[in-house]
């Protein structure tokens, strides 16, 4: 969804963010802020294919409207941001791949549906399931209150959101808890996320505490986040806790990982009201009873991050 803000979004073209890198570094970020990121793209993706066990389930199919099951087909919006969640490596063919692609195509197995996959910028997709663009929109979306108004969820994760800097950057000491420990620095961001509303819902804390404000920067694609971080335009990434772990574990992306902020489920998104949802939370459902859940999530290295059901619409997380 996208929130109102007062900074100028940084909007860099894919072909120009990798033109700024090194060959080594095209694609590593965090999935959920679109576009392709740059050090993840060179690096080819995890072998192993858990979803080629999945078969249909007549009992969750039977909860898809009819006109779906007659088709046979859902369009969905997916943000390919980075991995582990979304992203092009090398040698996959031009496909997307990742924890958020395969757990998209396992429940359209169980369904026994064909997925009509269109990449669009996180922002984006949000909005375009309510005009009826997409019957369901993948990203990384996290569950929060504001988005419950306008937004149905079948949650299949729980990410949430953290704080990275260049490696070898000491100056915070570690884990950030506390949002006054940034005043005075500058801040990096997605368009359109979690991250960017946090940031600005809590502009004042800095003021409050009687220091300078924070600064923050926001980006539409994570080749540019990333370039950004090591040429020390910004002080500070603010992105997925998976996406930041997964960064931090590639030596050319070169940043350090300052922990966990705030959990957020995270789940398929729907217009309000879909009839889709609770089709897609059995589906989930099946997957983690079957163990094939599981077994992508081991795959893309997020098993810490596991749900034990899914859920439709929880509530935000307060923590």
């Amino acid at each position: 969804m996208n929130h109102s803000r007062t900074r100028p979004r940084l909007r860099l073209a894919a072909a120009a963010t990798s033109a700024a890198l090194p060959l080594a570094l095209a694609g590593c970020g965090s999935g959920g802020t679109g576009g392709t990121s740059a050090a993840g793209a060179a690096s080819p993706a995890p072998t192993g294919n858990p979803v080629a066990a999945v078969h249909k389930v007549d009992s969750v199919a039977a909860l898809l409207p009819a006109e779906v099951r007659k088709s046979g087909k859902l369009r969905i919006g997916s943000s390919v941001g980075g991995p582990p969640g979304a992203y092009y490596p090398q040698g996959a063919g031009g496909k997307p791949v990742g924890q958020d692609i395969d757990l998209a195509n396992a429940v359209a197995k169980v369904l026994g549906v064909e997925l009509q996959r269109q990449d669009a910028s996180f922002e984006t997709i949000l909005p375009a399931l309510g005009s009826g663009k997409y019957d369901v929109g993948t990203g990384n979306f996290g569950v929060t209150a504001e988005r419950l108004k306008t937004i149905d969820f079948a949650t299949y994760i729980n990410d949430g959101q953290g704080f990275a800097v260049k490696k070898g950057n000491t100056s915070l000491g570690g884990k950030v808890t506390d949002l006054t420990r940034l005043c005075g620095l500058t801040i990096g961001t997605g368009a359109g996320t979690t991250f960017e509303a946090t940031l600005e819902a809590q502009k004042k804390v800095c003021v409050k505490a009687g220091k300078k404000p924070y600064d923050v920067k926001v980006y539409s694609e994570n080749g540019a986040l990333l370039t950004a971080l090591q040429q020390g335009r910004i002080d500070v990434e603010m992105s997925t806790i998976n996406g930041l772990r997964h960064q931090a574990a590639q030596q050319a992306a070169q940043s350090s990982f300052l922990g966990e902020y705030h959990r957020l489920d995270v789940g398929f998104a729907f217009k309000k009201g879909s009839r889709l949802t609770r089709a897609f939370q059995s589906a989930v459902n099946e997957l983690i009873k079957d163990g094939v859940y599981a077994r992508i999530l081991d795959k893309w290295g997020t098993g810490p991050s596991a749900v034990k059901t899914s859920r439709i619409n929880p509530p935000e997380h307060t923590t």
